[in-house]
């Protein structure tokens, strides 16, 4: 009885359609009248057919009514209607229902989801062009009086025109929900994008009820910690608007043509994601939290978060960590306090640059004042402990003040607020007195070195006018002033020199006896590999975190200089392209240093491999890990504190995490450039034959185009899948890069594709990636791009690249497979081959 009933209520659901207009997946109707219904098998178009609505299966294979872009593969979904009541077979329809809304509903007919009630007479539904599906009374011929839209009622993506906020007038709020799994389970997540509207409002990111970071507050142009999201950046105008009725985040496109979205997901890759529709792929232009700082209050009451510092957590003058013995463990979550109280009718004021705000949902404002009034203001009021400008337009405007603890701060490079904090007078001095005291010292070396150089031309003087007169005067000069050398000359010139003691890096020190357990006596069965400069051994802590150890060998290559470079360079890098450095250990011979562990190892582990395993590098993952490297070799050239030329990029030293996101790893030969520096020379060429360049090869000269070189066979490398150096072709004359060149000039570099990718790929995007490859990997240095070019090759609609010219080879028959190299500049053979 139970079936035939079923096949009853499907029969008649199949005679009713028959009476009513059916759309069909071909039709390109984009209304929904009230003598229509929708099944799962159909969709609706918007007019220009960008944006479809029509059901889809999610992994429990129910159905759920979406709004998805018409022609993306694959699809992706920025609108669920019912993502918490599914449809459980494919016999649901949407209609328009007898009250004005319309309504889901299930194969017994029972409504599983409607939208709001209304009292439309003739209610139409219509998916527009921007991905807004309205219900509105088709004898209205306004265009915008909607009954009901979507963009009320955001699901876990926000489009151009879109708004999130509060309605204080009717006490309703928009916000973003993540989908609980994505791409899988479109029903509610966990992580949630709001905007606190109390005090100068700004956006939060929660997991559930904990706050995972905060956007800072808009200051006209931008948020105050998001500087990289910045109005009319990369075809996005973004507005930000609040007063007594409410307050409401916006963006929208500056092109047309363009295709940008905001999503919150529950990704471990940011929370907040901002991605645009570029030659065929969706690019991911920013996201949150994007480092360490980004963390919500991850610094404490007072402390301040600066991502390229170790450690990123640091205190304001004035003030010194409250928990000493956690700040030493790179814990900075207690914050900071006072050194000295505070005294309302002396305290001063102390100007910070570049500052994320602190938090302000309990702050006093003021759009009218100037900033001279809030200081005065903030002056009179003994509670007031710091102040800023609402906006930074035209010189700023407006007063934001804070009463009580400052919470959640970090400074930038670039592009950040001005903040003013109140201080003790005495503070104030003392931070004066030092710097007094550093001038009295700069100038006290300054005569030290004249009365030296004095005293050197006084003794020259006297050796011409007899050696042993001068052997008298030299014996009892150093005589009356060895004291006086030994502790002002010396001390200075090794000051002058920077040479520091390991206890100045700044870095927790493992015990040996530590990392001996962690890596059961650094067992075989924990090596991960070995290169020129020792082992490397995967280890777990006591308390569970797992780490990797390189071991340097006494024989290696790497002395103590190499061992200190790479600690002083990778512990002031922060960025997820690097890989972190967690501390080292000096036991005598020994030298260690431990890592972050990377559950997939090397990329050289999985690409060079002629197993099974390189079928998990797909063409997505693999475009992925290269712009993944740029990124990061983009940061150590240009983003970072120093301009840090790395000097052995190689496959071996791209290190892949459990997202198969890759960071740069093994900083041991990396030199530091000032910021106006461009090139430097060496006598001793370090690096991998097969990746460096040709002026560093022959004449040591190395530059950021240096890197850009050895990036470029990289790229070459993870397309073809062949090592530069092992690869021939068969006359036995080429070498990967002449392989390559040969075929791109001849129309078929497409043949060199690692054949493991399949039919994953892309052919332009394939094609640009060899194009890129060849321009990196010119011979001649001012010929190849800056990493800051290349990051906009591979994600932005360049029209046309540059023609590539001939690479630089590094070409000889049966040279050996040592990987490392050191050597003198005159022992490697550069040559030229121009292609056929």
């Amino acid at each position: 009885m139970r079936i035939f009933f079923t096949h009853l209520n499907y029969f008649i659901i199949l005679v009713i359609s028959c009476f009513f207009f059916f759309i069909t997946p071909s039709t390109s109707l984009d209304t929904l009248t009230g003598t229509q219904i929708l099944t799962t098998n159909q969709t609706l178009l918007s007019k220009n057919q960008t944006f479809a609505l029509g059901f889809f299966r999610g992994s429990n294979t129910n159905y759920y009514l979406g709004i998805w872009y018409n022609n993306i593969n694959p699809q992706t979904i920025v609108w669920v209607a019912n993502r918490d009541n599914p449809i459980e077979t494919s016999t649901g329809y949407l209609k328009i229902g007898d009250n004005g809304n319309f309504v889901l509903l299930n194969s017994s007919g029972n409504p599983a989801w409607s939208s709001n009630q209304t009292h439309a007479k003739n209610p139409v539904l219509q998916l527009l062009d921007t991905g807004n599906l309205v219900l509105k009374d088709s004898s209205d011929k306004t265009n915008n009086n909607y009954l009901w839209q979507s963009f009320d009622y955001p699901t876990d993506t926000m489009l151009p025109g879109m708004k999130i906020g509060w309605n204080l007038d009717t006490g309703t709020e928009k916000y973003l929900t993540s989908w609980k799994v994505t791409g899988e389970d479109p029903s509610s997540g966990d992580y949630t994008l709001k905007i606190d509207y109390h005090g100068l409002p700004e956006t939060f990111f929660w997991r559930n009820q904990t706050i995972i970071c905060r956007s800072g507050p808009w200051n006209g142009e931008r948020f105050s910690g998001h500087p990289a999201m910045k109005d009319n950046t990369d075809g996005l105008k973004f507005n930000f608007t609040y007063d007594d009725h409410g307050v409401s985040y916006s963006f929208s496109v500056t092109r047309p043509s363009l295709l940008s979205r905001i999503i919150v997901t529950s990704d471990t890759d940011g929370v907040f994601q901002r991605y645009m529709w570029i030659q065929g792929r969706w690019n991911k232009f920013c996201y949150l939290p994007a480092d360490q700082c980004d963390e919500y209050g991850v610094c404490g009451p007072y402390g301040v978060c600066d991502k390229n510092a170790s450690p990123v957590c640091t205190c304001m003058e004035g003030f010194r960590p409250k928990n000493q013995e956690a700040w030493n463990l790179r814990d900075g979550s207690d914050g900071c306090v006072r050194n000295t109280d505070l005294n309302c009718l002396t305290d001063k004021f102390l100007h910070l640059e570049n500052m994320k705000l602190p938090e302000t949902n309990s702050v006093f404002m003021n759009k009218s004042m100037t900033l001279d009034e809030c200081g005065s203001l903030c002056k009179r009021n003994c509670s007031c402990t710091a102040y800023a400008n609402i906006d930074i337009r035209n010189g700023g405007s407006g007063c934001v003040m804070w009463i009580g603890q400052l919470f959640d701060m970090s400074v930038y490079s670039t592009d950040g607020q001005d903040l003013y904090v109140r201080l003790a007078a005495a503070d104030i001095g003392s931070t004066n007195s030092n710097k007094n005291h550093r001038v009295v010292q700069a100038i006290s070396i300054t005569l030290t070195a004249l009365v030296l150089v004095f005293g050197l031309v006084a003794i020259c003087y006297l050796w011409k006018k007899g050696k042993q007169r001068s052997r008298a005067a030299i014996s009892g000069f150093v005589h009356r002033n060895h004291d006086w050398l030994m502790n002002e000359v010396v001390p200075s010139r090794r000051y002058l020199g920077d040479e520091r003691n390991m206890d100045d890096l700044e870095l927790p020190m493992f015990d040996f006896d530590t990392l001996m357990m962690a890596t059961n006596n650094f067992s075989i069965d924990n090596k991960l590999g070995e290169g020129g400069f020792g082992s490397v051994y995967r280890g777990r802590l006591i308390e569970g975190q797992e780490i990797a150890v390189k071991r340097l060998s006494e024989d290696s290559g790497q002395g103590i200089e190499e061992f200190k470079n790479e600690v002083k360079l990778i512990v002031k890098l922060q960025h997820r392209n690097l890989v972190r450095l967690l501390g080292c250990c000096i036991k005598k011979n020994e030298k260690m240093l431990v890592y972050e562990y990377m559950e997939n190892r090397g990329l050289d582990s999985i690409l060079f491999d002629k197993s099974e395993s390189r079928v998990l590098l797909d063409w997505e993952r693999r475009f992925n890990i290269i712009y993944g490297i740029a990124r990061g070799l983009l940061y150590l050239h240009q983003d970072s504190r120093f301009r840090i030329i790395h000097r052995d990029l190689k496959i071996s030293n791209i290190l892949l995490d459990s997202e198969m996101i890759p960071k740069i790893s093994d900083f041991g030969m990396a030199r530091i450039f000032d910021k106006d520096q461009t090139q430097a020379k060496t006598l001793r060429v370090v690096g991998t034959y097969g990746y460096m360049s040709p002026e560093y090869a022959m004449d040591g000269n190395f530059s950021v185009k240096s890197d850009v070189f050895s990036f470029g066979v990289m790229v070459l490398e993870i397309i073809t899948g062949k090592k530069n150096r092992e690869f021939y072709s068969d006359n036995d004359e080429l070498n990967l890069l002449g392989n390559v060149w040969r075929h791109w000039h001849e129309g078929t570099a497409l043949t060199l594709l690692d054949p493991s990718i399949g039919n994953s790929y892309t052919e332009a995007e394939v094609v640009r990636c060899i194009h890129i490859g060849l321009l990196c990997v010119q011979e001649h240095a001012e010929d190849r791009p800056t990493m800051s070019s290349v990051i906009l090759m591979l994600s932005s609609e360049t029209p046309s690249l540059p023609n590539p010219k001939t690479p630089g080879f590094s070409i000889k028959k049966n040279h050996p497979k040592t990987e490392s190299s050191s050597s003198s500049v005159n022992q490697v053979t550069v040559t030229m081959l121009d292609a056929r």
